[in-house]
């Protein structure tokens, strides 16, 4: 590998997802990586501490739920500066050997890759379709209008570049369920935009790599499963809200100008309408 990795993770009442997760990242590599577990207040804390130490990894324990960002830019700032890669992870992910290596290997090929993301399947085998155009203000009003009632909407379809995953293809953002970031790029960025609790974080960085002059890309020969866990169940309503509070945040930022407020409204409404409706993702 090119210079030194370390693997990031985020945990809140993730017991019955960490223990597969941190087996898999034995194997994710065939070089020894750091793998840092920052927690936001589990209530099973001490569990997690035990569980995460005798898989050879580091708990940072940070006493109060900072969100998923916060919390990712907390064990990112205690890495030692030669980390140059810096994979952060979702705890019920999965992590196929060797993938690390191969992310690692295709953002080394060239400097303008900011950023690499696996092919994601789902428990199932199907390929969640983790490697998305940025939203414009056109598509975020087509896909939260009639994502729920019309699923094969253009707007849905352009914006989840739903399709063929067999083939390596730049993105305009990559899932932060699993997403390997050039360590300079990320602390030139600042890290995840703090002020997302959840969701649209990764959006942002995305976004964000790409306006810095690098590549997003996506790598479907390095493969991961995203198992889900136990942790969010029983709290889609809450979940809900902060999806749609978070994508209203982010187009609002990035339309900022004040001629386009009236889209700005339109978008409100059409994403208060769809929270109202069944969830999808």
């Amino acid at each position: 590998m090119s210079g030194r990795a370390a693997i990031v993770t985020v945990s809140y009442n993730s017991l019955d997802v960490l223990p597969p997760f941190l087996a898999s990242t034995a194997d994710a590599s065939a070089d020894d990586v750091e793998v840092v577990v920052a927690d936001n207040d589990s209530a099973d804390a001490d569990e997690l501490r035990r569980v995460t130490e005798a898989a050879g990894a580091r708990f940072l324990e940070l006493g109060e739920n900072r969100g998923y960002g916060a919390a990712a830019n907390s064990a990112v700032a205690t890495l030692d500066q030669d980390v140059r890669w810096v994979l952060v992870s979702n705890p019920d992910v999965v992590l196929e050997p060797l993938a690390l290596d191969r992310m690692i290997a295709t953002a080394s090929a060239d400097t303008t890759i900011g950023a690499v993301g696996p092919r994601l399947l789902e428990p199932t085998g199907e390929v969640y379709p983790s490697a998305r155009l940025v939203p414009s203000l056109r598509t975020g009003l087509g896909h939260a209008a009639f994502a729920n009632v019309w699923p094969g909407n253009p707007w849905t379809k352009r914006y989840r570049q739903d399709g063929d995953h067999s083939a390596r293809r730049d993105a305009g953002w990559l899932s932060g369920a699993c997403v390997l970031v050039r360590r300079d790029v990320f602390d030139r960025l600042g890290g995840f935009d703090e002020g997302y609790f959840m969701y649209f974080e990764d959006v942002d960085l995305g976004w964000r790599i790409g306006k810095a002059g690098f590549r997003n890309v996506f790598d479907p020969s390095a493969t991961a499963v995203h198992v889900g866990g136990t942790a969010t169940k029983g709290s889609s309503e809450r979940m809900r809200k902060a999806h749609h509070e978070s994508a209203y945040r982010f187009l609002a930022q990035k339309y900022s100008a004040w001629w386009l407020w009236p889209l700005r409204v339109a978008l409100k409404v059409a994403l208060s309408v769809r929270a109202r409706a069944t969830h999808t993702r």
